[in-house]
């Protein structure tokens, strides 16, 4: 489905503070399933990322997305194909804009559209049904903007306009790593419920390693661009991914 071919990246590089983040890395990902991205800060995980998502170039490398090199695509044309939820729950909506215009936004990508004719009445109940099942009352709110929601709302709504258009992947980028741990409960729960509905192949970044395992089907532990970790995710324990964590803390010297 998606795979990485002699993926190459550096930055800073030809200085004397050039960083290699992967040297001819290759990785595939498994259609309709989820796959968490683990590792230590530095491993590589956001700038892989970013390289899928478009939003940085490898050096050198393919990324094909069923079976087509998106390499060359930007990060707009690739978003044709993956939707994306960021950290910061405001990076995924318009703040200045209601929940039925970012619905309406949402629903227009791929499609060209004014201002004026951006909110169609006609689908204004499919966005309430979508609303409605995060359980969250913002199928009541169409009309309020989005600024005026909690981080827990607005990542939410983050969510249901990623996965409406049924993208070939979702890419999660910590996207409950600036809520609390209830919220972020909340947030987990309903990611899983959305990406099973709608079977959509899904690679997750998480440095909360039960919800890494909870909530994948498949992990895959970084460290410095190489896979030192990648196994099922009912094979593996809390407790064996703390160890290894610290094994690498003792390696470079941090215990």
């Amino acid at each position: 489905m998606l795979k990485i071919r002699n993926l190459s990246k550096s930055f800073n590089k030809d200085t004397e503070n050039e960083i290699n983040i992967f040297n001819n890395f290759n990785l595939e990902i498994e259609k309709n399933k989820c796959t968490a991205i683990i590792g230590s800060n530095g491993c590589g995980k956001s700038t892989l990322l970013n390289i899928i998502g478009g939003s940085i170039w490898a050096d050198k490398g393919q990324v094909l997305l069923n079976g087509k090199n998106i390499e060359d695509l930007r990060e707009e044309e690739r978003a044709n194909h993956i939707g994306r939820v960021y950290q910061n729950p405001s990076m995924g909506v318009s703040p200045s804009l209601t929940i039925l215009e970012n619905m309406s936004l949402a629903d227009k990508k791929n499609q060209k559209f004014t201002l004026r004719k951006l909110i169609k009445k006609d689908n204004i109940n499919k966005y309430v049904d979508l609303l409605k099942t995060l359980d969250l009352g913002l199928e009541n709110k169409l009309n309020t903007k989005v600024k005026f929601l909690s981080g827990g709302q607005r990542q939410s709504l983050s969510l249901v306009m990623a996965a409406m258009k049924y993208p070939d992947l979702l890419l999660l980028d910590e996207h409950t790593a600036a809520l609390d741990p209830k919220t972020s409960n909340v947030i987990m729960k309903k990611t899983k419920e959305l990406i099973e509905k709608y079977s959509i192949t899904t690679i997750m970044i998480s440095h909360n390693m039960k919800d890494a395992i909870e909530y994948s089907d498949r992990i895959i532990m970084l460290d410095s661009g190489k896979v030192v970790l990648d196994r099922p995710s009912a094979d593996v324990t809390e407790e064996e991914l703390i160890q290894i964590y610290r094994e690498k803390l003792v390696q470079i010297g941090i215990q």
